[in-house]
């Protein structure tokens, strides 16, 4: 049996036969979310904690900056091998594995007096995401049946926005309070609970055996038909994203609203919201329609903010229309290489993994590049100028890839 028999069986790990669902199993979905959460704002919470870090630790701001940096690179380095040398292990162990990886670093960080200390829990914690990020899809697909799966990833997913919008300011707020360190440990604490969580309620699922498809090397991988076209729009899509989304504050600063900074996140992550429960009503049926969609919603919001960011209540509007946008954009991606790779689907993913986090890292550098030579105008421009080719690509990989029909590839 393939993985992509595996995913859509929902076969238990004892090996006897489920009975067939007709339900999401929202509580194992949930606890899905709540990793996908802590993944996400482990890696972005030191952004609003950067003044306080810099006291405790003794040095500047940028080199804090850093912490965020080789968080990544730990995603970047290790994704892939680590999906590849994990394959055969049992899911839930490995999800608990990733889980504690992160308890463990999070404290870490908290309790470290000493920057380098710090800066080896934060590369600690990106491997334990990029371990998360390969497995978290493909569970979440797995424990649904088939013409729900899109809405079970689109239910795990949900954490990233509810992360972005409302965990980095919640986070920021405990850090003024109270101190940098108890939001770390607020996390750890997450995590410990997480663990209970997955204990009772999310299934265990086998890996795969020897000799499955996804065995193959990577290279393989990309000449699956359908793989390289949702790779490339994947890097490409996150970093027109990230290269605005990094200095939002500073564009609107740049904009006499760097007062309303929080509300306009609030706002985006609202919409955010909206755009996942979009996509996951609809996933199934109109994943090519709605990575369109998506792809110029987004592109529409950056020509906004170039053209008219004067006017405030544009400026909101555009932010409405790139949270929508934007919000189940890693559902519709993580779907499509899901889809495309078949039988590669976990080294789809770790490479999608790998690409989003090379896009992320890419995003910071080149929004600062435009911000030094171009100015703050210059960020938005750069959305609708990267995204042009996304479309170009999502229309051409009509057969693979971004099918009209799922499956029909």
């Amino acid at each position: 049996m393939s993985l992509t028999d595996l995913n859509r069986t929902g076969v238990p790990a004892d090996g006897a036969e489920a009975s067939p669902q007709r339900k999401l199993p929202l509580a194992a979905l949930l606890a899905l979310a709540t990793a996908v959460f802590i993944t996400s704002l482990t890696e972005t919470l030191p952004a609003g904690l950067l003044p306080a870090m810099s006291a405790t630790l003794g040095v500047g701001e940028s080199a804090v900056g850093q912490t965020v940096t080789v968080y990544a690179l730990g995603t970047v380095l290790t994704a892939i091998p680590l999906s590849a040398a994990t394959a055969r292990r049992r899911r839930r162990k490995l999800l608990l594995t990733t889980v504690l990886g992160f308890a463990v670093a999070n404290t870490v960080t908290a309790l470290s007096p000493y920057y380098p200390l710090t800066m080896v829990a934060r590369f600690a914690a990106g491997v334990a995401a990029g371990l998360a990020w390969a497995l978290l899809a493909g569970y979440a697909r797995r424990m649904a049946p088939p013409h729900l799966e899109g809405r079970a990833l689109a239910v795990a997913m949900a954490g990233i926005p509810v992360a972005l919008s409302l965990g980095v300011p919640a986070g920021t707020f405990v850090g003024k309070v109270v101190s940098w360190q108890a939001a770390f440990l607020v996390m750890t604490g997450l995590s410990v609970v997480l663990l209970g969580w997955i204990l009772a309620a999310v299934p265990d699922y086998p890996g795969q055996r020897a000799g499955a498809g996804a065995a193959r090397s990577m290279p393989g991988t990309l000449r699956v038909p359908g793989v390289a076209p949702v790779l490339l729009v994947t890097l490409v899509f996150v970093l027109a994203h990230t290269v605005l989304y990094t200095y939002v504050t500073t564009f609107l600063d740049h904009l006499g609203m760097g007062g309303q900074a929080d509300v306009v996140l609030l706002v985006f992550g609202g919409a955010s919201l909206v755009g996942i429960w979009v996509v996951g009503a609809l996933i199934s049926r109109r994943l090519r329609t709605l990575m369109i969609a998506g792809t110029l919603l987004v592109a529409a919001a950056g020509a906004i903010l170039a053209l008219f960011s004067e006017a405030p209540a544009l400026v909101y509007a555009a932010v409405v229309l790139w949270g929508l946008g934007w919000g189940g954009a890693p559902t519709l991606l993580q779907t499509a290489a899901g889809d495309a790779g078949g039988e590669q689907a976990d080294a789809a993913q770790a490479m999608l993994v790998t690409l989003w986090n090379v896009a992320m890292a890419g995003g910071g550098v080149l929004g600062g590049v435009l911000l030094d030579r171009l100015g703050t105008a210059s960020l938005p421009w750069s959305v609708p100028v990267l995204l042009a080719p996304v479309l170009v690509v999502v229309l051409a990989a009509r057969a693979h890839g971004f099918p009209a029909r799922r499956g029909a590839g």
